[in-house]
């Protein structure tokens, strides 16, 4: 009796472990042997994925395999293994992986988790459709400017007072999407823009956090319990309100001869496709596409925003030099402009090792290969989750001479002219390239640059003594919060310049704007 019990506990623990490493996924790239139900569990760090990731790529390479709870997801490390899949690859790895927290809120629609033929379609309009109300054109750049001469005249008001920058940070974030998006821009002290920014710096925390990367292992299991996720469900909710009625309003109003902003589009197509039952063009698409658009194009600006200044308080002799080649080439009486940029290698060196330092998303978004894929002499079967490590491209120590340290000299040559690496990715790369990239780098420069020309940098703490440590690190990073004064500064070459006021620049009242 004894003997049989025993028997049946081998071969009971024996089916077990098969299941856990099924025949079907025999041909992955290397990884650790998975638990039963638990995955690699037993190797993950507790300071995150992405430590546990690091610590898996010493072991079994730069293309190697992980169970993630029951599902098995494949990570590629280094430029070389993702230029080879999302670039070289690029159809076969242009599926979106699975985000489990967001699966719930999502379930493949918008542009951000859409695939197949629903992605195609939804990005090719976003693309054409952003360009159509300024993106990438003239008339993008004059509002960026618009709006950091508002941000000007605001931090005025603070008379040198120390403040956190964030909320301000967001609110220029937010009000650019907004114009392309919603067709306005808020008042820094509108409720509605309050509460927005309120709920998306709080997604944005959870999504970086610690619970988001369990919830990554056991969603199967924490989704039957309550806890920070349904928090994160209803703070999301609450933006799709906003969204809804917004767009509800856009349809009252709607002017099929003018449309005039991203809604205003989307809706003329629904009613065009009204016919089609299978038509991308319904209310869930645009209600998702408008909030990945919203979070994606307020969050990601705004949070590299913040870790530049206080990188700019960290390093003081950085400050200096920026504000020095602003002098020289833009001087007080104008605004900066982007065709600047060229002329000020410096500058532009500065703004991109921010955006490599602050290593915004370093597991990167996942994707899935659409179809059975072979990789470096492996088997991907269709619909395997991949994630592309981008943190290991923009932490190289074979491409970047100083990794983990703040350093332009990343983005110089040794005549102090500009130089971009190939492995600067901080928006991906392949078919799934973030669609804002361009909109973002404008913002960047003509923010950092518009704050710099007008203000000096004041910390309450000695360089010395800033703490970068992100306030969340996990599937994405979170600036930790820190105070800063603007003070007025003295103008290009030592002499006391006017400043320039909003009534010299012809800013436009907030209902120009839509």
């Amino acid at each position: 009796m004894a003997l049989s019990a025993i028997l049946l506990l081998i071969i009971f623990t024996g089916l077990l472990l098969f299941w856990g490493h099924p025949v079907s996924w025999g041909r992955l790239p290397p990884g650790p042997w998975p638990l039963p139900f638990l995955g690699n569990v037993l190797q993950m760090d507790q300071k995150g994925l992405l430590k546990s990731f690091q610590a898996l790529r010493e072991k079994y390479g730069d293309v190697f395999t992980v169970y993630l709870g029951s599902r098995p997801a494949v990570i590629l490390w280094g430029y070389e293994a993702m230029r080879e899949a999302l670039v070289d690859q690029a159809e076969a790895f242009s599926g979106r992986g699975h985000i489990a927290i967001l699966d719930p809120v999502f379930q493949g629609t918008g542009v951000v988790f859409a695939n197949g033929k629903s992605w195609k379609v939804l990005r090719r309009f976003s693309v054409t459709t952003m360009k159509d109300f300024g993106m990438g054109k003239r008339t993008i750049e004059e509002r960026i400017k618009k709006e950091a001469q508002c941000l000007v005249e605001e931090l005025r008001k603070s008379q040198g007072a120390y403040l956190d920058p964030h909320f301000l940070f967001n609110s220029i974030s937010a009000n650019i999407i907004c114009s392309i998006v919603f067709g306005e821009r808020f008042n820094y002290q509108d409720p509605r823009l309050l509460r927005l920014l309120h709920l998306l710096n709080e997604i944005f925390i959870i999504l970086c956090s610690f619970y988001t990367q369990v919830f990554e292992i056991f969603p199967g299991i924490l989704k039957h319990f309550p806890g920070t996720h349904t928090r994160l469900y209803s703070m999301i909710q609450e933006v799709k309100d906003f969204i809804i009625e917004n767009m509800e309003r856009h349809q009252k109003m709607l002017d099929p001869s003018g449309p005039k902003d991203f809604i205003d589009s989307f809706l003329l197509r629904m009613d065009k496709e009204r016919s089609d039952p299978e038509s991308e063009f319904h209310q869930e698409n645009l209600v998702h596409t408008a909030l990945s658009l919203f979070f994606a194009g307020t969050e990601t600006s705004s949070s590299t925003l913040c870790f530049g200044f206080l990188l700019l308080l960290k390093n003081p002799d950085v400050l200096e030099k920026v504000q020095a080649e602003i002098d020289r080439v833009i001087g007080a009486h104008r605004l900066p402009a982007l065709e600047d940029r060229p002329k000020m290698p410096y500058t532009d060196a500065v703004i991109h090792e921010i955006q490599r330092f602050s290593d915004l998303v370093p597991v990167g978004v996942p994707h899935s290969v659409i179809k059975d894929t072979h990789f470096r002499g492996y088997y991907l079967p269709k619909g395997i989750t991949v994630y592309p490590i981008l943190s290991s491209a923009l932490q190289d120590p074979r491409h970047f001479e100083k990794p983990n340290a703040f350093y332009p000299g990343h983005f110089l040559d040794a005549q102090g002219n500009f130089r971009r690496p190939e492995v600067f990715i901080p928006f991906s790369m392949g078919k799934r390239l973030c669609l804002g990239e361009s909109l973002a780098r404008s913002e960047l420069f003509l923010f950092l640059a518009s704050l710099l020309q007008n203000f000096s940098l004041g910390s309450p703490k000695a360089p010395e003594d800033i703490d970068l440590t992100p306030r969340e690190n996990g599937l994405g990073r979170a600036p930790p919060v820190f105070q800063v004064r603007f003070l007025p500064r003295r103008g290009g070459g030592g002499q006391e310049e006017e400043q320039m006021s909003s009534e010299s620049l012809h800013l436009a009242p907030d209902s120009d704007w839509n």
